[in-house]
């Protein structure tokens, strides 16, 4: 089952997704000031995005929605590649793991 985000019609849609990646991290959440409100009008009507730099990050970042940057389609895949590639040499690690422990034998 997906998740569905409601959102009312009078606010607008943000420009980013969730696990997105971009130029400044991942994006983790969102939020809104919208128009009209208290808080849109101390510091601006707009999406706000939680971000971590990256997987392995304890920290996180808050920006607007123009302060971030996105991926260009080969940034995004470069980025894909090498975790492709990553999770790629962990199974074979574990894979060899596997082989020792049982002796060679799997139920694969």
């Amino acid at each position: 089952m997906q998740a569905t985000i409601s959102i009312p019609q009078h606010w607008g849609y943000p420009r980013f997704a969730l696990d997105q990646r971009t130029k400044d991290g991942i994006i983790l959440g969102f939020y809104c000031y919208p128009n009209g409100r208290e808080l849109a009008e101390q510091f601006d009507e707009g999406w706000r995005y939680v971000l971590m730099p990256n997987k392995n990050s304890d920290e996180i970042s808050y920006l607007q929605e123009n302060q971030i940057q996105p991926l260009s389609p080969q940034e995004l895949f470069t980025q894909i590649t090498a975790e492709i590639e990553f999770y790629q040499h962990q199974i074979s690690i574990l894979e060899q793991q596997l082989a020792v422990v049982t002796g060679g034998f799997t139920n694969a």
